[in-house]
């Protein structure tokens, strides 16, 4: 005997994105994505000068403990966008300040 769906069935997947969806918490999910990507993106050095992570909307805040590093990653901006978007399997990041 082959098993039918009922027309109004959903898959599970399907029912948690509505829900993701609904509660807005999609984005969010993106961006913890982002933040725990943070050191396998960048590397330990940075790592240990990065200081706080936030974001604000599509932009990603980070405070660094060093103008050099700051200064140097600047220089990078766009890559690392690229970079943790890709970590993170969807586009969360527009933009980094540093800090």
């Amino acid at each position: 005997m082959k098993h039918m769906r009922n027309s109004n069935e959903q898959s599970l997947g399907e029912v948690i994105r509505q829900l993701l969806e609904t509660y807005r918490l999609q984005g969010k999910i993106g961006q913890t994505r982002v933040i725990a990507a943070w050191e396998a993106v960048t590397g330990e050095m940075i790592s240990r000068h990065t200081k706080d992570l936030y974001f604000k909307g599509s932009k990603l805040f980070v405070k660094l403990d060093s103008p050099a590093l700051k200064n140097e990653l600047s220089f990078s901006k766009s890559r690392i966008v690229e970079l943790l978007n890709e970590a993170a399997g969807e586009e969360v990041v527009k933009d980094v300040v540093f800090r």
